[in-house]
């Protein structure tokens, strides 16, 4: 079967390996969608904390069932289905207090162990979702929503709460999303204007702030002065991290849902008077993936329109740098396989 490997930062290349054979508890899934995130990306361009190459790439996928065994989950040949890509042991400290997203030994798909950039991946039976009444673009797109919908489950947001989420990206529009589904009053921050129109348009926020132009005092006013209740920071930028402390209020919750290779900085006396709460937020777990099937289904949540463009399997290493060009103005980009 054919594959795209990243051998090594800014080198994609077309392969020929072989096809997967069928394991006990496990799927062999034909690859239709895979949806490129910031993972995919940061490994790309060499600054993937958790990366070795060569890796082939790939974690937002969906597909149809090639071949599977008998199973509990009433999976069949011909079904349509999302992959979960967090492989976990379901043995260790985490797995057993039902934080399988954060397994002391994760595999996570296309960036631990190969992806889904192939056509033909084998998926435990445990990781694979039916995608009953979703459409296979959707599909593609539950895992980044599904991050967003862990991180506003571990903040303990409620209905009313003021929230300001820091990065208008695919993870955190689906943190946008995901707080309004649940209630919340949202702020959208980031550097890019356009970007901030469409977290108007699709994730139906409240306010939005661009970075440029005095967002502390425009978020008082947007509160009362109180500042939000919950921070979200799904950048993964350091200094953007750093700087989110300010914007919480007192005994405020900030969420960093974006991952930094680096060391994150606050002063503590300012962390301290607030008695702040300060959270990570990685992956997602099957609840996550459930709530936002939910959201979809109620028409609360319209994945197929965060999809700007598209392209081919056969075309993505030579398309692969023009996607990621500011220019571009993607906002999520999706390969299909013909």
């Amino acid at each position: 079967m054919k594959a795209i490997v990243c051998e090594n930062p800014n080198d994609l290349k077309m392969i020929e390996m072989a096809k997967p054979t069928l394991k006990r508890g496990e799927a062999l899934v034909a690859v239709k969608r895979i949806g490129i995130c910031g993972t995919d990306i940061h490994a790309y361009k060499g600054n993937q904390p958790f990366f070795t190459y060569p890796r082939i790439l790939g974690q937002e996928l969906s597909g149809i069932i090639e071949d599977v065994e008998k199973n509990d989950s009433d999976l069949k040949k011909g079904d349509h289905v999302a992959v979960i890509p967090y492989r976990h042991c379901g043995k260790c400290v985490a797995c057993t207090a039902g934080k399988t997203n954060c397994c002391t030994d994760l595999n996570v798909i296309g960036v631990h162990i190969d992806g889904g950039m192939c056509e033909t991946l084998s998926v435990p039976v445990s990781h694979l979702i039916k995608i009953d009444g979703i459409s296979l673009d959707e599909a593609a797109m539950l895992e980044p929503m599904s991050i967003g919908a862990h991180a506003v489950r571990r903040s303990f947001l409620k209905e009313g709460d003021n929230v300001l989420v820091i990065g208008a990206g695919p993870i955190g529009l689906g943190v946008m999303a995901l707080a309004k589904y649940r209630g919340a009053r949202v702020i959208a921050m980031d550097i890019n204007e356009e970007r901030l129109s469409f977290c108007q348009n699709w994730a139906k926020v409240d306010e939005t702030v661009c970075v440029r132009n005095q967002p502390l005092q425009k978020i008082k006013d947007m509160t009362n002065g109180n500042l939000p209740n919950i921070v979200f920071d799904a950048t993964g930028n350091i200094q953007s991290m750093n700087q989110s402390f300010q914007y919480a209020a007192y005994g405020g919750t900030i969420v960093f849902v974006g991952l930094a290779k680096g060391d994150i900085m606050f002063h503590d006396p300012d962390f301290h008077k607030k008695e702040l709460t300060l959270m990570g937020s990685r992956n997602a777990t099957k609840e996550d993936f459930q709530e936002v099937i939910k959201a979809v289904k109620s028409s609360s949540m319209i994945l197929k329109d965060l999809i700007t463009h598209r392209c081919s399997f056969n075309e993505i290493a030579k398309e692969f740098d023009h996607l990621l060009a500011p220019e571009a103005k993607v906002i999520k980009a999706v390969i299909e396989y013909e």
